[in-house]
């Protein structure tokens, strides 16, 4: 078990990323959050569950939906805190 926090760079907002996030982390099996940032092209993304889950959800942050294109994606792991009880999108 482990916890990921992703920034995603690029044209992210107005693309359903957000979306695309949540869906990917709810079949994976994980637990956490996905927003928007106010600099208008970054989404944050803070997930928690199986490494190998979160890493497949790394593979589909560094793509994202389609109309999106990453520019860069920073990633940071950390010890599972257990601190979610789902995922659900921030606004």
């Amino acid at each position: 078990m482990a916890h990921l926090s992703a920034t995603v760079h690029g044209r992210v907002q107005g693309v359903f990323f957000r979306y695309f996030v949540y869906d990917m982390a709810k079949q994976l099996g994980l637990k956490g959050y996905v927003r928007n940032l106010p600099s208008g092209d970054v989404v944050a993304v803070k997930a928690e569950g199986d490494k190998r889950q979160l890493d497949k959800l790394v593979e589909q942050l560094e793509i994202g939906p389609p109309g999106a294109w990453v520019r860069k994606l920073e990633t940071n792991w950390a010890d599972y805190s257990g601190e979610y009880g789902d995922f659900r999108i921030r606004y």
